[in-house]
């Protein structure tokens, strides 16, 4: 299988080296999604992968622009996220994409009940595209610090999302969900292309203008299957803000971590990244590994999950180490991971090994919201035992006690 760049989080299927992740499965064997794994454009895609019941494997991308040959000629348009099934279907657009896969299910009930509720249905999928997700994205992009702020471009955004979610709340006034009266692909589209905007900007304040939107949308996410999907849906209380960009006075410097202050290390971590991502794990990336690490100036944890005997469903497992991951930003600078979930559905575990700046575990991690989740257990290097299975957990392959790689997520 090719690989098509490499990512902050890729994912590697047991014994090959691809950047690939299973979330659920029916229908489509190898269909693929590339893209971010936080873009709420890839969220709609997966959650109406998870209502069709439709395997999905996120492959994990920055750019569409820096690909190889082989990618661009099937996605030309250098958009992102892109999608192609295993007969071939190449497509760039979420909305199309969703489409796609919810009509592999006979009779779907994402697209209604007839063709009028159909038609509905696409009205606001083209509605969340172009009356929602660019005000989104003009409002959160400087407070991510993707963009520059611009006062009068926010403004225009904001009120242009405010006329967007008044037309909304009319329709959700006497309504559960936008088109019939179940969840649909409309509901799916709509929600997604407001998450950042609930957990980042539209407060309790800006809420109470909503209500019947707010309603609906708790609503959804509080499903399983939404929540088998969102990293964090959570709602905000005091909106974030951007800085003003006709404000001279600079910010206060950030903080240094104290492992910035630690001895300097023979160990470079990005170069490790590197060559991982871009070889074979056996022998290559193995070898490299235990020839540079520097046991002075870093350490190996094992990791496990310490509520095993509540796993479900394979996909919803992987989809609980993606959510621990995203909430690890602030570590990503200092540590690496391998987690896999070993087993089957029903009966299956989260382990596995994070390689972490310094001899204690820092606060970058500890303060992770799902940290108290994981039992962290410093190892030993030098033990053959622990070498033997390091070198597994992170090939995807070896002794896990009889247990199969249902599926993983490198933290990189």
């Amino acid at each position: 299988m090719a690989t098509f760049g490499t990512c902050e989080t890729i994912v590697k299927t047991p014994s090959l080296l691809t950047n690939s992740r299973a979330f659920t499965s029916r229908t489509l064997s190898e269909a693929k999604l590339y893209g971010q794994a936080d873009n709420p454009r890839v969220y709609e895609v997966m959650l109406t992968a998870t209502y069709a019941g439709i395997d999905v494997k996120l492959i994990e991308i920055e750019s569409a622009s820096t690909q190889s040959s082989e990618y661009q000629a099937k996605f030309p348009h250098d958009k992102l996220p892109t999608f192609e099934s295993d007969s071939g279907v190449a497509l760039h657009e979420s909305g199309g994409i969703s489409f796609y896969i919810a009509s592999q299910q006979e009779n779907s009930p994402l697209l209604g009940k007839n063709k009028v509720e159909t038609a509905q249905i696409v009205q606001y999928l083209l509605f969340a595209n172009t009356e929602i997700a660019p005000y989104v994205k003009t409002w959160i992009d400087p407070i991510l610090g993707k963009s520059n702020y611009n006062k009068p471009a926010h403004n225009q955004a904001v009120d242009n999302l405010k006329k967007s979610l008044t037309s909304l709340e009319k329709v959700l006034q006497k309504k559960t969900f936008l088109v019939g009266e179940r969840i649909s692909l409309a509901d799916i589209a709509v929600s997604s292309a407001l998450y950042s905007a609930f957990k980042m900007v539209l407060d309790v304040e800006f809420r109470k203008d909503y209500k019947n939107v707010t309603r609906w949308y708790v609503t959804l996410i509080n499903q399983p299957k939404f929540k088998s999907v969102l990293a964090d849906a959570s709602l905000v209380d005091v909106a974030r803000a951007e800085d003003d960009a006709d404000d001279d006075i600079p910010p206060p410097p950030k903080p240094k971590s104290k492992l910035d202050l630690l001895p300097p290390s023979t160990f470079v971590l990005d170069e490790w990244k590197r060559f991982y991502s871009n070889n074979n794990t056996r022998p290559d990336a193995i070898e490299w590994f235990w020839k540079h690490f520097d046991p002075e100036g870093y350490s190996i944890w094992r990791v496990k999950y310490k509520y095993n005997d509540e796993l479900t469903k394979i996909y919803m497992s992987s989809n609980l180490i993606g959510g621990f991951y995203n909430r690890l930003e602030r570590a990503r600078k200092y540590a690496f991971g391998s987690m896999l979930v070993l087993g089957e559905d029903n009966n299956s575990e989260i382990a596995g090994y994070f390689v972490i700046r310094g001899q204690e575990i820092p606060e970058e991690v500890t303060d992770a919201a799902d940290f108290e989740s994981y039992e962290f257990a410093k190892v030993d290097p030098k033990d053959p035992a622990v070498r033997k299975n390091f070198e597994d957990f992170i090939a995807w392959d070896g002794d896990f006690n009889g247990k199969v790689v249902g599926d993983g997520k490198i933290f990189k």
